[in-house]
C-alpha cells in the first residue's frame, strides 16, 4: 500500500499551497455572487456558505472525483481518468464553472510537465478532452507522488478552504483575524469531509442554489472574481 512519506507529504504541502501557479486565487465559486445577494454578509455567514459547499461540493463530488483519479493514475488507467473526466465536464453548471475546471487543470498539468516530467500519467493526463479538469488532475498528482489517499484528500480539501477564506477576506470583506477564524471552522470540518468522500461509492452533483448564484455572477455588474 502507497503510503505518505516524508517527501510526499512536502509535495501534498506543496500542492496544498495558495501560490501553486495554478489561478485559484480568481474565483470564488459563487460565494462573491451570495454576498451581492446579501446571503453572505459577515463572519458567521460566509463560514456558513463554505461549511455547506464542503460537504455538499468538497465531499459529494471534488474529492471523490480526486480519490477515483488517485486509484487511476496507480493503475495507469486511462480509460477511467477519461470517464471521470467527462463527468466534472458535464456536470458544470455554469461556463464560468467549466472555465475554472479546464483552466485550473491545465494550469495544473503545464506544472507537472515542468515539475514531475517523469511522472507516468503525464502522456494519459495530456490525452484528455477539450482539457484535463482540476479534481482529476489534482488526484494524480498526489498519486504520482507516492501520497496516501486520505493525506492527499485532506491537502486538497485544505487546498481549497484557504483559497476560499482569502476570497471571502475579500469580497464580504472580512478582517485577517475573522478570516483564521473561519478557515479554522473548514479545517475542523475537513476530516468528516474526506471521510464522507472516501465512503462515496460515486460521485454526486446536486447543488442547485449554487448554480443560480454561479449563473447570476457571470452577469453581475461589479465583479472581483473570475466565478
Amino acid at each position: 500500500m502507497t503510503t505518505t512519506t516524508e517527501a510526499s507529504l512536502l509535495h501534498l504541502l506543496w500542492l496544498a499551497s495558495p501560490a501553486l501557479p495554478v489561478g485559484g486565487f480568481s474565483y470564488s465559486e459563487g460565494l462573491e455572487a451570495a454576498v451581492d445577494a446579501g446571503v453572505v454578509h459577515d463572519e458567521t455567514s460566509a463560514g456558513d456558505w463554505l461549511l455547506n459547499q464542503l460537504e455538499l461540493v468538497q465531499a459529494r463530488a471534488e474529492l471523490p472525483v480526486a480519490a477515483a483519479a488517485h486509484a487511476a493514475t496507480l493503475a495507469l488507467d486511462g480509460t477511467r481518468l477519461a470517464e471521470l473526466n467527462a463527468w466534472v465536464l458535464h456536470t458544470r453548471e455554469t461556463s464560468e464553472s467549466l472555465q475554472q475546471a479546464q483552466q485550473m487543470g491545465r494550469s495544473l498539468l503545464v506544472w507537472m510537465q515542468g515539475l514531475m516530467p517523469d511522472a507516468t500519467v503525464l502522456p494519459l493526463l495530456k490525452a484528455l478532452k477539450p482539457a484535463p479538469t482540476w479534481p482529476v488532475v489534482m488526484g494524480a498528482a498526489a498519486a504520482s507522488r507516492n501520497a496516501a489517499l486520505e493525506p492527499a484528500l485532506q491537502a486538497i480539501a485544505f487546498g481549497w478552504a484557504e483559497n476560499l477564506m482569502q476570497a471571502a477576506v475579500r469580497c464580504v470583506p472580512l478582517g485577517q483575524t475573522s478570516g483564521q477564524r473561519l478557515l479554522a471552522r473548514l479545517v475542523h470540518a475537513i476530516p468528516q469531509a474526506v471521510a464522507a468522500a472516501l465512503a462515496a461509492p460515486e460521485p454526486m452533483a446536486f447543488t442547485p442554489l449554487l448554480g443560480i448564484h454561479g449563473a447570476r455572477h457571470e452577469t453581475q455588474y461589479s465583479r472581483l472574481f473570475r466565478s
